[in-house]
């Protein structure tokens, strides 16, 4: 068998470059199709407000929810025909609510930012945490996809080899000067709708209106859902399957026609008396005159979740309270030890 040279490698070699630069947009999908797809989404929003449950059932596992412990991680796979490879979805899960938002530069990288999806889950029973925490966590995955994308501008090229390209609007979308879509698929789920339901019905009014501007505001998909529901829970995992391989979309996300300058009219609410920079920031002065948000000052977020209470395991916890004052009391030691050191001029 004859041998064959180090210039003859680097001639094919040149010739495979050459031969992928050459390729049309259809030839490299046609392509790719034949390979297996890698995507990544991302569940945030209300502490215990049903991320697990959505993942759980998105995932086809019939299992109890367990309180999501800081940033979890799983993965879905899906075949898309026989003797296929399957498509891989990296499933992250952030607890806790807003108090962990910090975690989100974890799972939103220069790897995944060109097949990243968001998911917002917001709780319908507790309107007076919704505004402050749709706006806390989305502020904070954006900053994080923009300073990836930022970042990978300045390098050339995203380390997939694709880059993510800004969602631009067209010229003739409602309200596009007044909007602000989020940088990555946006799907904002509205959880225990069985309980909102009982709400008096100018206060859903308000929330249902106030959803609405929001998924329009961000370009995003609005579901409402309740873990009772058998026919929502399924629409959510239609959407969740959209996002995490692909597959034919439910339906188009709202388009909402209304000029979303104003806010609905409530009698609790005089909009002449109300100063605000844009239609977003006016929208949340009238949500949060309908439903004040809750008393910063006496909620406590908790960074460590091994101080969170709903994670106390008291055997444990006893050990470490005593480990953390052996802890304590050597540092008073050692600070002793080195006052009374005699140190040379």
């Amino acid at each position: 068998m004859p041998k064959i040279s180090s210039d003859t490698l680097w001639d094919i070699a040149e010739a495979e470059v050459r031969s992928r630069e050459s390729r049309t947009d259809e030839e490299e999908a046609e392509e790719d199709a034949h390979f297996p797809t890698q995507r990544t989404v991302f569940f945030m929003g209300s502490k215990a407000g049903g991320k697990t449950t959505i993942l759980l059932r998105f995932l086809d596992r019939d299992e109890a929810a367990k309180p999501t412990l800081a940033l979890e991680y799983t993965f879905g796979r899906r075949a898309r025909g026989h003797n296929t490879p399957k498509d891989i979805a990296h499933l992250w899960e952030l607890g806790g609510g807003i108090s962990l938002s910090d975690l989100v530069q974890i799972p939103i990288t220069a790897d995944n930012v060109s097949s990243l999806s968001v998911v917002l889950v917001l709780d319908l029973s507790k309107p007076n945490a919704l505004w402050e925490t749709m706006e806390r966590l989305l502020d904070s995955a954006r900053s994080q996809v923009e300073k990836v994308c930022a970042s990978l501008q300045k390098t050339g090229e995203s380390r997939s080899g694709k880059q993510r390209v800004p969602r631009v609007l067209h010229k003739d979308y409602p309200d596009r000067e007044l909007i602000n879509p989020f940088p990555v698929p946006l799907l904002i789920v509205g959880s225990k709708f069985d309980i909102f339901q009982d709400f008096d019905s100018e206060k859903r009014k308000v929330i249902c209106k106030t959803l609405r501007f929001i998924a329009h505001f961000y370009g995003a998909s609005l579901i409402l859902t309740s873990s009772k529901s058998e026919a929502t829970m399924s629409k959510s995992r239609s959407f969740v399957n959209q996002l995490a391989f692909g597959t034919e979309r439910p339906y188009e996300p709202f388009v909402i026609l209304l000029c979303f300058r104003w806010p609905p009219v409530t009698s609790d609410v005089d909009i002449g008396t109300l100063h605000a920079k844009n239609p977003l920031d006016l929208w949340k002065k009238v949500f949060e005159r309908v439903f004040p948000p809750e008393n910063t000052k006496e909620r406590k977020e908790l960074k460590d979740p091994a101080k969170d209470p709903q994670y106390s395991e008291p055997l444990i916890d006893s050990i470490r309270a005593q480990k953390d004052q052996e802890l304590e009391q050597y540092k008073r030691e050692q600070a002793k030890s080195w006052k009374s050191l005699a140190l040379d001029p």
